[in-house]
């Protein structure tokens, strides 16, 4: 059956057959004769052949999303935001996972790009991207979600790395820490990068001498990296009080490592994890992170990826969204000053 025999049947014109198949266009139609054909498509077990269509129109309505760690809990929100403003233009997002080897992603994407996927969402990037030089040699409609990238060639969604290091630092000094350690993200993604110079910024313009503090690289944001990074930490500030962690299972990976050597948090050591990611607020103690609107950043990646696809001589639109401290119990006055002010409040 083609949306023509759908017509006569219902004794319609093939352009509202047509228009209510489409979601981009169903809203043209009056709504009960949307249902009208909605529901007679369904009885009849008519599907639309978007292959047929995808031809004729030379559009897929399929937009890959190529994500670098399926598990890490933020992609979840970032995906839903993006799901239903795609969904709201008939667009369907079609879902990968390709680790950080750059030869699969080579492979994934020019596979996604062989079935006419019309645009691409990359939360794979890195400063410097072969693929994405890829992508843009290709003439490939790109948006990056996350992460940004040195040139500044396709566009961006982001939280502001720089401001989330300010808002960790002078929370922590505010508490009363002198001995402040960082671990940051891997220095090749803008994530790590950034973060690593807000945090040296911050501790700079909060009055900190360079033996007050240390910021040290993780391998991957990973639970294992943060408990190797912390370590490693640990060893290189003797006496920190505080440590802001490039993101929550970094931090987790920090509990860990204060488990094991017998200290406590936030008593003896204060954390602070980045991204706000589910269920830190169950840990004990809660986790004190940076939150950053991850369905938000999912929205405007999909408006991007569309905008792109309809204009792609259009240029490249970076959108920098605003992070917010959560204060939870992972972060208190050090142990120095909690002790010396119950000795001043004896005396």
């Amino acid at each position: 059956m083609t949306l023509k025999d759908l017509a006569h049947q219902l004794g319609v014109h093939y352009s509202t057959v047509s228009r209510v198949m489409n979601p981009a266009t169903r809203h043209m139609v009056a709504v009960d004769v949307a249902a009208r054909v909605m529901q007679a498509a369904d009885d009849l077990g008519f599907r639309p052949n978007r292959i047929a269509a995808g031809l004729r129109t030379g559009r897929s309505r399929l937009v890959g999303v190529v994500l670098p760690d399926i598990g890490n809990p933020i992609f979840p929100s970032i995906l839903w935001g993006l799901e239903q403003v795609l969904a709201e233009q008939g667009y369907v997002p079609i879902v990968v996972n390709v680790g950080a080897d750059t030869q699969r992603q080579r492979f994934i994407i020019d596979q996604m790009v062989g079935r006419q996927v019309d645009g691409l969402i990359l939360a794979t990037a890195e400063r410097d991207d072969a693929i994405l030089d890829h992508c843009v040699k290709e003439g490939i409609p790109v948006v990056i979600v996350n992460r940004g990238e040195d040139i500044g060639r396709v566009s961006c969604v982001v939280s502001d790395n720089r401001l989330a290091m300010r808002l960790t630092v002078d929370h922590l000094v505010g508490l009363g820490h002198r001995k402040i350690g960082q671990i940051s993200g891997p220095h090749t993604l803008s994530t790590g990068f950034l973060r690593k110079e807000g945090f040296i910024d911050a501790v700079k313009a909060n009055g900190l001498k360079k033996a007050q503090w240390v910021s040290i690289d993780s391998t991957a944001y990973t639970r294992e990296a943060g408990q190797v990074a912390c370590a490693a930490l640990l060893d290189k500030l003797p006496g920190l009080t505080a440590i802001a962690a490039s993101n929550d299972l970094v931090a987790l990976g920090c509990y860990d490592v204060l488990r094991d050597k017998g200290l406590r948090c936030p008593e003896d050591i204060s954390v602070v994890g980045h991204n706000d990611m589910p269920f830190v607020d169950a840990l004990y103690p809660a986790l004190t992170t940076i939150r950053i609107p991850l369905r938000e950043m999912g929205a405007h990646a999909g408006r991007l990826i569309l905008q792109r696809i309809a204009e792609p001589a259009s240029d490249g639109v970076s959108i920098v969204l605003r992070p917010e401290l959560i204060v939870r119990g992972s972060t208190a006055a050090p142990a120095s000053l909690t002790t010396d002010g119950k000795a001043a409040a004896k005396a």
